[in-house]
């Protein structure tokens, strides 16, 4: 590996040729696929009300709503290393975003535990990462649910659902437009989604247990099990700003601002991606393209607000910044790469 790739200087922003390396579909995961089974599955069900990241049901004054996510194969670091300490704040965090990228307050989660065998070991550090993650979303954990299937699953799986209530005036619009400036916050690294890339592109060297290049105090494995951050703190200052639609920066990376409406996002200043995506894609030799349609990249949660309000709205929170805008078009367009 060359210092570039781990060090402070190492960039996988710029657009390069995308060569034949690593993909996420080759690793085993076909977002577009997904998509289009997800869309299959509503159409089946039929009279579902739903946002891009949330259901909503009408209940009078209020919608209430539900989100559903797991942690995915992150939970195979987990078990190489033992350490199931952080994947209870990854199942929160992926739901309660979610719901806070409609717009609704979060306020119960139930969790689904399935195992091969019964484990009180790693069972309560899954929940002391799920009170962790409570406490940080300020919701009531209203318990869950642990199921034995030795002959369904191999290890373990955790998924969960997060309920939230919003009144009717609250829930974001979820529709840009243009000239709406593009207000981030960072991630706290790569987060739950992409890991079956980025396993596979780590093992091609190293173990989990091995020193991490741009910064041996820690192993690949700890950076890699680093948890989601939770943004239920940017409810409050993104209403009051008057925030049009959200993107929670997750499967299908940086695509997915075009969740706020076919327009052309032109992202200039990005947060800087942490090194661990660097360290992912010299090993996995994955395109840069490839990178930004696959990772958070180092941004986690993006709002689109009216003109003249992203400044407002960024230094009401702790660590937001403008990074963009919205314009005419329909591309996701981050440093002139267009993904």
């Amino acid at each position: 590996m060359t210092e570039d790739a781990a060090g402070e200087d190492a960039d996988a922003t710029e657009p390069t040729d995308d060569g034949e390396g690593m993909t996420y579909a080759d690793a085993g995961v076909d977002v577009e696929e997904s998509e289009q089974a997800t869309a299959a599955l509503l159409d089946a069900v039929g009279n579902v009300v739903e946002t891009e990241y949330a259901g909503l049901l009408d209940i009078g004054d209020q919608f209430l709503s539900l989100a559903t996510d797991g942690v995915g194969t992150k939970l195979l670091v987990a078990e190489a290393l033992g350490d199931y300490s952080t994947v209870g704040i990854d199942c929160m965090a992926m739901n309660v975003n979610d719901l806070v990228a409609a717009g609704v307050q979060p306020v119960a989660f139930v969790d689904y535990l399935a195992v091969d065998e019964p484990d009180e070991g790693f069972a309560e550090q899954v929940g002391e990462g799920l009170r962790v993650a409570a406490e940080r979303a300020d919701v009531s954990l209203l318990g869950g649910e642990t199921a034995v299937m030795p002959e369904v699953v191999s290890g373990l799986d955790l998924a969960g659902t997060a309920a939230g209530l919003a009144d009717k005036d609250e829930v974001f619009d979820g529709e840009a437009a243009v000239g709406d400036e593009l207000v981030a916050w960072p991630s706290s690294g790569i987060h739950s989604n992409g890991l079956t890339l980025a396993r596979k592109a780590v093992q091609s060297e190293y173990e989990y247990d091995d020193p991490f290049p741009a910064d041996p105090e820690k192993t690949i494995g700890e950076v890699l099990l680093e948890p989601t951050r939770i943004y239920t703190d940017l409810l409050g200052p993104m209403r009051e700003h008057d925030v049009r639609a959200a993107a929670h920066v997750t499967g299908g990376g940086w695509r997915n601002l075009s969740r706020m409406g076919e327009f052309r996002y032109e992202v200039e200043d990005p947060f800087p991606a942490q090194d661990v995506f660097a360290v992912v894609q010299e090993l996995g030799d994955v395109a840069p393209r490839e990178m930004y349609e696959t990772f958070n990249m180092g941004t986690g949660f993006v709002a689109a607000v009216p003109e003249g309000q992203g400044e407002a709205l960024a230094d009401a929170t702790e660590d937001g910044r403008v990074v963009g805008e919205v314009a005419a078009g329909d591309a996701v367009a981050v440093r002139g790469m267009e993904l």
